[in-house]
């Protein structure tokens, strides 16, 4: 991953997002040598918010098992009769 200061973002912010959005290599920028930011090309952020979707997901199911919220078969498909019809 390349780190670029702030102050090279605002001089070269076109050239930097190009090379983003070539290479999908997201970039750090620091400020005052402290990291800032992260700046990533737009298919790479749609592909990890399609990610992080899936899992809170996958957690909110596991969590409704934990705390025993679970239907049978039969249940679950008299509850959905609604929209399977």
């Amino acid at each position: 991953m390349k780190t670029e200061l702030v102050t090279t973002l605002k001089r070269k912010a076109t050239d930097i997002i190009s090379r983003i959005s070539e290479e999908h290599e997201p970039v750090l920028i620091t400020q005052h040598g402290l990291p800032a930011a992260y700046l990533v090309d737009v298919d790479s952020f749609e592909s990890m918010e399609a990610r992080l979707q899936l899992l809170e997901g996958i957690a909110k199911g596991e969590k409704a098992i934990q705390e025993g919220r679970v239907l049978n078969h039969s249940e679950a498909k008299r509850r959905m009769s609604r929209w399977l019809d």
